[in-house]
């Protein structure tokens, strides 16, 4: 299994997973030619996208969605009310795949489990994904108002996570931002907080996770070195040692191969226990 998330924030996120021969993006909330060009920029070529899944209905994880599928011929799979919230960016001649919440549902190699989150959309999910050929998993939960025991157990067994830190308190509490703005982002239904992402973290150890990668920053309230600081600082604490890297707007991550992460940090994330 490799990923790349293929850029994060308020301006746009989408994430590219492959294993074994499929290759899928969880959300595609740049422009089609964005979405394009940052796959290109890891020698990934559009055209082999087998699917987009659809977290929910924002703007920032929907805006490439409608052309990318029409331009590239690649089917999109979402919730119904997440289609129904789409309806403007999409024409009628993409296919769409229909799924529920708590049903696991196959991409050629890749199993599929969205899960139920906590914000402020229609029909919001994180996804758990499954490299079927060699049963690594991914975690992808980054619009989380709070983490709830469902979120938990979803992303609790994961070999790598992509996770929300998006705002630091303070940053946020003296920010620019109105007061309604400012209680809607830190509500139940908003974003988890650099402090929140490092408790959630450290709840979510165990020996197999190689490697989480922050997501979702805010650019008004926080900064990576800020979110991998606390995140970080908080997890090496704990005695965890395996890679961890913060994903921003402008550009993707690298490649991650998750085996390799694996098979690099494993020995040492006994130290833990």
């Amino acid at each position: 299994m490799k990923l790349s998330v293929l850029g994060s924030g308020s301006g746009g996120n989408s994430t590219f997973v492959r294993g074994g021969n499929t290759r899928v993006l969880i959300d595609a909330g740049f422009s089609a030619r964005s979405v394009a060009r940052r796959l290109e920029e890891l020698g990934v070529d559009p055209d082999s996208i087998d699917a987009i899944v659809v977290t929910h209905e924002h703007g920032d994880h929907t805006a490439g969605v409608g052309v990318y599928a029409r331009r590239h011929g690649t089917p999109i799979y979402m919730t119904d009310g997440t289609r129904a919230a789409c309806a403007r960016l999409l024409r009628g001649s993409e296919t769409v795949v229909a799924y529920r919440p708590g049903r696991p549902f196959t991409i050629g190699d890749l199993r599929v489990e969205p899960f139920l989150t906590v914000h402020d959309a229609i029909d919001p999910v994180g996804v758990a994904v499954v490299d079927e050929c060699t049963g690594l998993r991914l975690g992808v939960a980054t619009d989380l108002g709070r983490p709830t025991v469902q979120i938990r157990h979803a992303l609790s067994a994961c070999d790598v996570l992509v996770l929300e830190a998006n705002h630091d308190e303070l940053l946020l509490h003296t920010s620019r931002y109105p007061a309604s703005v400012k209680r809607r982002i830190s509500s139940s239904h908003g974003h988890l907080s650099n402090q929140a992402a490092a408790r959630l973290a450290i709840e979510l150890m165990h020996p197999g996770l190689a490697g989480i990668v922050l997501a979702h920053l805010s650019s008004e309230c926080n900064r990576p070195e800020l979110a991998r600081e606390v995140v970080g600082g908080a997890l090496e604490k704990a005695g965890w040692q395996g890679h961890l890297d913060v994903a921003v707007q402008e550009r993707p991550t690298g490649l991650l191969d998750v085996e390799m992460l694996r098979y690099r940090n494993g020995p040492s994330q006994l130290a833990f226990l």
